[in-house]
């Protein structure tokens, strides 16, 4: 089992459970900050910022919450500024990461990522050591019910679809970037509705990891979720699918 769509999917409802306790609204608040700053306040205008609007809403955030954290991105309220950085690091296994942080604090922010690493068999690259492994693609995740895989495919063709991958229950679309809005305009004009819409890094091929290394895997990865600076991290492990669910069942 691919590590991608089934952490992805991990990942979104341990989001929901945390949007109950508005754990996940600071990271949301930063991403729409920053999005705010680099493309402006018109979410039309600004493909990241209408993103970074769409997964607040997603997880419920007030709409006040959402109007000042643009604010403050565009200079119209004081706030803090963030720093953008990217590391680049392997867990057990050899398994490459892509840690995305958004962070007030530069050196506070990679002296926490070394220590996380460390704590759980894992160490920080070089820049440029992994990130050669992933490509930035458009996944959109469909769930399977009613649908099949040519259905599916004769939708979103002629929208930019380059490949269609499936799970057990879903379908991940995969496009160029700059093809995901047609991706999902063309399943809303089918009536077909998505679980979530995102470019991300996706790794173009995996490492496998068993047994003990693979919880190891799992555990720094939640580990590194949960600090505050750290938005996405990306990783390009392979592992059975009982060690996946066994997690998301935690």
């Amino acid at each position: 089992m691919s590590g991608h769509s089934k952490w992805a999917q991990i990942k979104r409802k341990k989001a929901k459970t945390d949007a109950e306790r508005g754990k996940i609204f600071t990271k949301l608040i930063r991403e729409i900050t920053v999005a705010a700053r680099q493309g402006g306040g018109d979410e039309e205008a600004n493909p990241r910022l209408r993103a970074a609007i769409a997964a607040a809403k997603a997880a419920n955030m007030p709409a006040a919450n959402i109007e000042k954290a643009i604010k403050r991105g565009t200079g119209e309220l004081p706030g803090v500024v963030y720093e953008e950085v990217t590391y680049e690091g392997y867990g057990p296994g050899g398994v490459a990461l892509l840690i995305q942080v958004l962070t007030d604090n530069r050196n506070r922010a990679v002296a926490e990522i070394r220590h996380i690493l460390s704590r759980h068999n894992g160490s920080l690259g070089e820049q440029g050591s992994v990130a050669w492994m992933f490509e930035r693609r458009g996944v959109v995740t469909v769930k399977q019910e009613g649908l099949t895989e040519d259905d599916l495919m004769e939708i979103v063709l002629d929208a930019g679809a380059e490949d269609i991958q499936s799970s057990d229950e879903t379908f991940e679309i995969l496009c160029a970037p700059e093809d995901l809005e047609a991706i999902k305009q063309a399943l809303e004009g089918a009536g077909v509705s998505y679980e979530n819409a995102e470019v991300t890094m996706y790794p173009k091929s995996t490492v496998r990891v068993e047994g003990k290394e693979a919880r190891q895997v799992l555990a720094l990865l939640e580990a590194l979720e949960e600090h505050d600076d750290v938005q996405n991290v990306y990783a390009n492990f392979d592992m059975d699918e009982d060690v996946l669910e066994a997690v998301e069942s935690e």
